[in-house]
């Protein structure tokens, strides 16, 4: 990775983005608040690492939704190859493909390698208004597993005493409809905030 590169510190607005999340569907980050975000930024589609970890987050969506957190995939990967990606690994949380412009958003997050053209494996935690509360980046043959996610989404709704973080720990939440239920919620909000301005 280049150095001159940081990831965003704890504390700091996560920059909003809108990627494709299919050929012909977009996710926004600014779509998903009203709970944590997990963004996983990992170099490729097919490596056997990433495949791994992409397949860990998906084993344990039950404990993301715990804390009513969607986890996010972000690679430089097209949509297409993000589809078939998806389909063979049973993957069902978004991946977003940062392909054009190429890296913009794990630019944005300090998370691209100008070296090799790819996405560094970065992860954050960002908070219910949008803010980043963890992020960590890990050597990119090394899968970095749940754990630190999990503990910073404890970390997380421990300090917001569990307000609006835990929902009921035996549900099954679909990720698909999770996602949907946010983005008309904020799309509500913010349409209630137009209709407010004179």
């Amino acid at each position: 990775m280049s150095r001159g590169r940081e990831l965003l510190s704890s504390g700091q607005r996560a920059p909003n983005f809108v990627l494709p999340s299919t050929p012909d569907q977009h996710v926004a980050l600014s779509d998903l608040r009203g709970g944590p975000v997990v963004l996983a930024f990992y170099p490729a589609d097919w490596s056997p690492v990433c495949g791994d970890q992409m397949a860990l987050y998906q084993a344990v969506l039950p404990e993301f939704a715990r804390y009513n957190a969607i986890p996010v995939g972000i690679s430089v990967d097209g949509a297409w190859c993000h589809r078939a990606f998806a389909e063979d690994r049973a993957i069902r949380f978004p991946l977003l493909s940062d392909f054009h412009p190429k890296g913009e958003v794990a630019r944005r997050y300090g998370a691209y390698s100008d070296d090799d053209g790819v996405a560094e494996r970065a992860l954050y935690v960002v908070d219910p208004e949008g803010v980043v509360f963890w992020s960590d980046l890990s050597p990119r043959g090394l899968n970095p597993g749940a754990d630190g996610i999990l503990n910073a989404l404890e970390a997380l709704s421990a300090e917001r005493k569990g307000a609006q973080m835990r929902p009921d720990a035996d549900r099954d939440a679909d990720i698909a409809e999770q996602v949907a239920g946010r983005r008309e919620a904020n799309q509500a909000r913010r349409d209630g905030l137009e209709d407010e301005t004179p």
